[in-house]
């Protein structure tokens, strides 16, 4: 079975991913460091990200999946 990608839903996720790494001011490498999720690949949508990595980073950035979800839809 092959995956379903929604390559407009996964710009908006690399774009607000981006913003909130930025916010925080760490690097690519230091969200791979501390999380071990490589977000390079996410923020230029080449990933389709999995419900459980989604998690991990929203954790990371310390932003509820509703939340997140609000910064996704609103762009």
């Amino acid at each position: 079975m092959s995956q379903i990608r929604d390559n407009k839903l996964l710009q908006k996720i690399a774009i607000v991913i981006k913003e909130l790494r930025e916010e925080k001011g760490v690097s690519q490498e230091d969200v791979y460091n501390d999380i071990n999720i490589h977000v390079g690949r996410i923020e230029t949508s080449k990933a389709n990200l999995s419900v459980s990595s989604l998690s991990a980073l929203c954790k990371y950035f310390k932003i509820s999946l509703s939340d997140f979800h609000k910064r996704v839809e609103g762009l």
